[in-house]
């Protein structure tokens, strides 16, 4: 399983941005796809996440202002990310666990995300 996240960048406060997160190797169904984030001196915290069935949860600190999506046919998932605000640069990863395995959290490669004037 592999998983490509792209679409970080630099941005200014306010600013948006859209992450897309492309899937490879995937055997049978995903319970959820997720989007975690890492700032430096900090733990990794989840942001989003969607299920199959297109519930989505967000974190206190994002809400109304992130929105994630999920493609089931494609295995792919988006981050559009508005209002940004610096204290949301990190590096952002995807991530899936599938029901074949759902002990295991497989993950991208991150992308790097920064808000700044």
């Amino acid at each position: 399983v592999q998983l490509q996240a792209s679409g970080g960048g630099l941005v200014q406060p306010g600013g948006s941005l859209r992450l897309s997160c492309a899937t490879s190797g995937i055997i049978g169904s995903i319970v959820d796809m997720s989007w975690y984030r890492q700032a430096p001196g900090k733990q990794r915290e989840v942001v989003a996440t969607v299920t199959r069935g297109v519930r989505s949860d967000y974190a206190d600190s994002v809400k109304g202002r992130f929105t994630i999506s999920r493609d089931n046919a494609k295995n792919t998932v988006d981050l559009q990310m508005n209002s940004l605000k610096p204290e949301d640069t990190a590096v952002y990863y995807c991530s899936l666990v599938l029901a074949t395995n759902r002990a295991r959290r497989y993950w991208g490669q991150g992308t790097l995300v920064t808000v700044s004037s």
